[in-house]
């Protein structure tokens, strides 16, 4: 490429450049007026107000507190968790029921 030709690519290649610096620019502050306008709009609203019931008037606005103090009663004295004898005669019941042959695998054999 001779000089020339090399000074003509450099002068149309930053031509290019700022026209697309200015294109940008240009998108930028009409997007940002945009969204300046909208701002200033009134939006919608998207579900409706809320409206007491009938009859709220009359109704007390919220339940009475409960009486108690949060401590535990004194009366009644604490069990250990401990099954009745029926219980553990009975032994331990599985969860599941066994699990049927076609899904039992092989005993592993040792090496």
């Amino acid at each position: 490429m001779t000089p020339e030709d090399r000074k003509r690519s450099y002068r149309r290649d930053m031509l290019l450049a700022s026209v697309m610096v200015v294109a940008g620019g240009a998108m930028f502050g009409i997007s940002g007026a945009q969204l300046l306008t909208v701002r200033h709009q009134q939006m919608a609203q998207a579900t409706q107000p809320l409206q007491s019931t009938p009859g709220a008037e009359t109704k007390p606005s919220a339940p009475a507190e409960p009486s108690t103090t949060g401590t535990r009663p004194g009366a009644v004295p604490p069990e250990p968790a401990r099954p009745d004898a029926d219980a553990q005669k009975a032994g331990v019941t599985p969860a599941l029921p066994p699990a049927p042959a076609e899904k039992t695998a092989a005993p592993i054999k040792e090496r």
